[in-house]
């Protein structure tokens, strides 16, 4: 069963982004895999991909596809997804309506109740750095 998952126009375009830019063609998508950890309860890993997996299901949401295993489809139902960007980070962000605050010692820096980050610093912003001669 695929889930009922909501895409924020932002996070849409994040993700619309990255699969133009992946060079893998109209009929990419981006593999979602979601797990059980983390302070907000997700633990979060994405990648641009050609076609779904063996054991994946496409989910197309607002011409968005996703590529979910099964953990991940159990986990995203009702769950809306967000991207957010600020001057210091940027990421998606999985919102739970349903989920409880964090009682943790970092819930002071932590994203609000049932918000997952998805820090996205790793992933390149154009051109690479320039090679300095010596």
């Amino acid at each position: 069963m695929l889930p009922n998952v909501t895409l924020t126009p932002a996070a849409a375009k994040f993700i619309n982004r990255i699969l133009r830019f992946s060079g893998l063609g109209p009929n990419a998508g981006l593999r979602l895999s979601v797990t059980p950890g983390g302070c907000s309860g997700y633990a979060s890993e994405f990648s641009p991909e050609a076609c779904p997996q063996a054991g994946e299901q496409m989910l197309a949401v607002d011409g968005v596809r996703l590529f979910l295993g099964s953990e991940s489809r159990l986990m995203l139902n009702g769950i809306t997804i967000d991207f957010t960007e600020t001057a210091t980070q940027s990421g998606l962000s999985f919102i739970d309506p349903n989920k409880e605050a964090c009682a943790c010692s970092s819930a002071e820096t932590s994203p609000k109740a049932g918000v997952t980050r998805i820090d996205i610093s790793s992933i390149g912003r154009g051109r690479p750095a320039p090679v300095m001669a010596h």
